[in-house]
């Protein structure tokens, strides 16, 4: 019993420490790199590229993240102080917070950009659980560690869930102003190595055309346009841009395709609630960027479709959430190489790769699996010990008679080998053959009658021991039990047995795992 405790124990600290710790490890060690370190990443073949390609030094490295949305009162219909509420905000927090600091940030980027959705009710929050959210999303992402101590740089553009659409945020300005304190601008431009990327208030572009939010980020579209023939442009926008119903999203997609929705007030006609850009605005704003990527969120799931644009195709990439708890059960990253020399094509001057996380779901319903075996294995093992040790015994037993079987079939073949035949002639003059077998040499016959003398002695010494009246182990009608339980012990009592083995057993796996678990949580958990 103990050999199992010790054995499952050790089962269960390796789980864990996959799950908890070395799954987050495996985008930088395996599945992931920068696309500018991939030779088939790059759309060119000329050696001038390739050789860009080789040293890293020539690009910016660039982590985007999507849709984190902290969950909060108005994420779950429970109470705001309720203790599940907190729990899966923990879980939620916890996971997110492994994904950036031991996946993301193992990379070293030099830039990461946040493409919206920071909570998941930004916009009805009061002023005190707003902050308390933000000290939770700092804390996740390590923003006070990267402000001020690190070289990355970190860009924010707003979500719905943020500052909401226009029939919000429109009404309610101040909502806008306390993100932008924090985050910054809504709408920028900035240009990383030979790239610029220009952020937009995605959530205004389809409001009224005299709104100011709506005018501010149109005017700021067209003044950052202007240059079209300076550097290649990546526009960042948290809505993703209108595309045909059930257009298909590539093979990174996990869930159902989203078609278009747009929800407007009954009375002024205010957007309350839309799934892509509208087909007007994208148009305008395709023709007036010109962008060579596109990147974008607010769907949660993976997305890879393509426009066009003045009769050139551009590629938009909707990067997926990067939480567990949004619906997609493979949450995911983005590393863009932002070449910082000149080309002589936009193209040759983004590289992407798309990069998962851990399937957080599937590791806790393995978990579960592994608990459920652990339960049958210590309850039912200690009682069938023996029993299950007898049945591998007769499965080994019928192994070897199988292979005597073989060998016998094959002895039968050679008996020609062990054996000499005699020519005998009959009184007709007809001649036979009889087979006979080899002769033997004496000194091995005396040594079998020995032998088989010394075991009749044997034998009959243990029938003397016997004695006249028999013994019980010769008496066919006696049976023996055999098993860890005897006989005469009740049910209730063998049950009671059972449960404490195995409540021992399972004692003694949590004393392992239990102190290792905790280590693993506050490990990820606490500030560095």
């Amino acid at each position: 019993m103990w050999k199992m405790s010790v054995f499952l124990s050790i089962i269960w600290a390796v789980n864990l420490l996959y799950g908890e710790w070395f799954a987050f490890l495996i985008p930088s060690l395996s599945t992931c790199s920068w696309p500018h370190l991939q030779p088939s990443s790059s759309s060119s073949s000329s050696s001038s590229l390739l050789n860009e390609v080789e040293n890293g030094s020539d690009y910016v490295k660039i982590a985007v993240v999507a849709d984190p949305q902290l969950m909060d009162k108005t994420s779950l219909p429970l109470d705001p102080k309720s203790l599940a509420l907190e729990i899966v905000q923990f879980y939620t927090d916890l996971y997110m917070r492994r994904a950036f600091v031991s996946s993301v940030l193992a990379f070293n980027p030099d830039v990461v950009l946040f493409l919206g959705d920071y909570f998941d009710g930004g916009y009805i929050l009061s002023d005190q659980e707003w902050e308390e959210s933000l000290g939770r999303f700092k804390h996740i992402f390590d923003l006070n560690m990267l402000r001020k101590n690190s070289n990355i740089k970190l860009y924010y553009i707003s979500g719905n869930h943020d500052i909401g659409y226009e029939n919000v945020n429109s009404r309610n300005p101040e909502i806008v102003k306390r993100h932008e304190i924090e985050f910054g601008a809504s709408n920028f431009k900035v240009t990383l190595g030979k790239v610029d990327f220009i952020g937009i208030d995605a959530q205004t572009l389809d409001g009224h055309p005299q709104g100011k939010l709506t005018s501010e980020t149109w005017d700021f579209v067209k003044n950052a346009s202007q240059d079209i023939y300076s550097n290649p442009r990546v526009l960042l926008t948290h809505i993703p841009l209108y595309r045909p119903d059930f257009t298909p999203c590539g093979p990174h997609r996990s869930s159902p395709i989203v078609n278009q929705r747009i929800y407007r007030d009954g009375q002024n006609q205010e957007i309350w609630y839309q799934n892509y850009v509208t087909k007007n605005s994208t148009e305008v704003l395709l023709d007036l960027v010109r962008p060579a990527l596109i990147l974008s969120g607010h769907d949660h799931d993976q997305c890879t479709v393509t426009h066009m644009s003045k009769n050139v195709p551009v590629t938009e990439q909707t990067v997926g959430t990067i939480s567990w708890q949004q619906g997609n059960l493979y949450p995911s990253f983005m590393l863009i190489s932002a070449t910082n020399n000149s080309t002589t094509t936009p193209q040759d001057a983004i590289f992407t790769q798309l990069c998962f996380l851990p399937m957080q779901t599937h590791i806790y319903l393995w978990y579960l699996s592994l608990f459920a075996m652990t339960l049958i294995t210590v309850l039912i093992w200690p009682a069938n010990e023996v029993v299950i040790s007898r049945k591998l015994g007769n499965i080994m037993g019928n192994i070897k008679n199988i292979y005597s079987s073989f060998r016998s079939a094959i002895k039968e073949k050679n008996e020609d080998e062990n054996c000499e035949y005699e020519e005998i002639w009959d009184a007709e003059g007809s001649m036979h053959l009889i087979k006979k077998a080899k002769k033997v040499s004496s000194t091995f016959v005396n040594e079998s009658t020995s032998i088989e003398r010394g075991n009749a002695v044997m034998r009959s010494k243990v029938r003397k021991q016997a004695g006249p009246d028999g013994d019980a182990s010769t008496n066919p009608d006696v049976s023996i039990y055999v098993g860890s339980v005897r006989p005469n012990r009740s049910r209730g009592k063998m049950v009671i047995w059972r449960l404490l083995r195995g409540l021992r057993a399972i004692i003694v796996i949590a004393a392992i795992n239990v102190p290792l678990y905790v280590l693993l949580v506050f490990k990820d958990w606490i500030d560095k």
